[in-house]
């Protein structure tokens, strides 16, 4: 596209940016404000980015946590931020299990009935200690869900959840900072 040259070329141009759709306006907005947001390493980003990987979203925040342990942040208060927004996340994500519909799990979480069932099957396998693998990816989030629709109980959730999330961000700390 080339800029406009005279007002009727201006004029015509301004009429067409009004034409556009209030949602992709918004959305860019958002995006262009994530991404300045999440440039700034600090430990809200890492809070919130950690809480996000944990729930609707399939980011990772581990590189995040590394870009900021090579800036200098304080490696413990690092882990148990990023432990936290992690945990949160897959709490919410078990109130999802336990009150949410099939609608919010397959629509708005998109965690497939496959993935539902492979789940499912880990902890026919393995029983609740499977929750210890809830930082693993893809199949980590169903885990929490399927814990939620299996009303395991919340403060064995919390321990084996809370122990898995945190040995993760802990060895990505160790190797990280034993790198440099």
């Amino acid at each position: 596209m080339h800029l406009p040259t005279n007002k009727k070329q201006s004029a015509a141009a301004r009429e067409h940016c009004t034409d556009l759709n209030h949602y992709d306006n918004q959305l860019l907005t958002y995006a262009l404000l994530l991404h300045d947001w999440l440039n700034q390493p600090g430990y809200v980003s890492l809070f919130f980015m950690s809480l996000i990987a944990s729930t609707l979203l399939p980011l990772g925040s581990e590189w995040l946590l590394i870009t900021m342990l090579l800036a200098g942040y304080d490696p413990i208060s690092t882990v148990a931020i990023a432990t936290t927004g992690n945990y949160l996340g897959a709490v919410i994500t078990y109130l999802i299990g336990v009150w949410g519909g099939s609608w919010l799990i397959e629509t708005v979480l998109r965690v497939s009935p496959e993935q539902q069932e492979r789940a499912k099957s880990y902890y026919r396998r393995f029983g609740v200690y499977s929750l210890l693998f809830s930082w693993l990816p893809v199949v980590g989030d169903p885990l929490c869900l399927a814990g939620g629709l299996l009303r395991v109980n919340f403060g064995l959730f919390s321990l084996l959840v809370g122990f898995g999330k945190f040995a993760r961000y802990a060895a990505t700390a160790i190797i990280t900072l034993s790198a440099v």
